[in-house]
């Protein structure tokens, strides 16, 4: 990719989501433009953006190349939507997981916008073909789905309209890589993508093995954060099963086939996620991290410490 230097990236949207975009495209030496419709709230994102990078220079994990201050001369703040947009060719979407607000909003930016700017969703999990169905051109189209929090957790997952050009998916890959996302290709749309597909599927046997009484809530995350997340913070789960053989994964297969194949059909139902068992496991979750927004704050910052830590040791 031809370098960033004067090239602009629109955030739309100034939520957690938007300022943490904002500040993974300014590392990459990208001016910024930041919009929010609601007065006042553009300005206080710079404000909260620049508390935030001018804290990661001093504790020396700021990401990029540029001084923080020179980071932060890329940035500047929008109410009107024609004017935040002028001169970009990429334009992310933050905005709050709702299909109605998102589409509109991107029915809006369209209007504002050339045919070769790219338009970019950080939905979770809404479908593309849902997402941009009010837009005209849809071959421009694509979900960058970051992980909370993007500028520590740099995965993103590129999923394509079932109009997108190969080229736009290849410019949004390029994009990503070069300012130290580690971006994902999925090769067609699906309902929760992959992180999430995976994601629910190890939430929904944890909350099983805690609602059935077979273990705690602190000894599950445990088994998380101490067993399976360390391993894999480094390698995914067919790299493991390639490793955790002499000769591979066939040899895997052979040799535990069977037994994955007894414990899967074992699962229970997909659970419902409330009533008694969610009370119970709120209480039990509660006694290890009160619900107030002190000890909240406090272990979220933690853990961005941490994985901002895992992601300088990766390197």
């Amino acid at each position: 990719m031809a370098s960033s230097k004067g090239k602009i990236i629109t955030v739309v949207g100034s939520g957690l989501i938007g300022r943490s975009w904002a500040m993974v495209f300014l590392s990459g030496g990208y001016k910024v433009k930041i919009y929010d419709n609601q007065p006042g709230q553009a300005s206080r994102a710079i404000a909260e953006i620049k508390k935030q990078v001018e804290e990661l220079q001093e504790a020396q994990m700021l990401r990029g190349k540029l001084s923080a201050a020179n980071q932060l001369s890329l940035l500047s703040s929008h109410e009107d939507l024609s004017e935040a947009l002028e001169g970009a060719f990429f334009v992310q979407e933050c905005v709050f997981e709702e299909l109605e607000a998102k589409k509109s909003v991107f029915q809006a930016v369209e209007n504002h916008v050339g045919e070769g700017v790219v338009l970019s969703s950080s939905t979770s999990c809404l479908m593309p073909s849902n997402v941009f169905s009010l837009v005209q051109n849809r071959t421009r189209c694509i979900i960058s789905h970051p992980v909370n929090p993007p500028y520590y957790v740099r995965l993103v997952e590129l999923v394509p309209h079932p109009e997108t050009l190969p080229v736009v998916m290849d410019m949004a890959y390029e994009l990503m890589t070069e300012v130290g996302q580690a971006p994902v290709r999925i090769l067609k749309e699906i309902d929760g993508f992959a992180l999430n597909r995976v994601q629910y599927a190890i939430i929904a046997e944890c909350w099983r093995l805690v609602k059935d009484g077979v273990i705690s809530v602190k000894d599950i995350d445990l088994v998380m954060s101490e067993g399976l997340g360390m391993r894999y913070a480094f390698i995914g789960p067919i790299e493991t099963m390639h490793l955790n053989a002499p000769e591979g994964l066939e040899d895997y297969l052979k040799r535990y086939r069977e037994g994955m194949r007894r414990v899967l059909s074992s699962f229970g139902p997909i659970p419902e996620f409330d009533g008694e068992a969610a009370a119970r496991i709120n209480k039990e979750i509660c006694e290890l991290i009160p619900n107030d927004q002190e000890h909240l704050s406090a272990r979220r910052e933690r853990r961005d410490q941490l994985l901002m830590g895992l992601a300088k040791l990766k390197k």
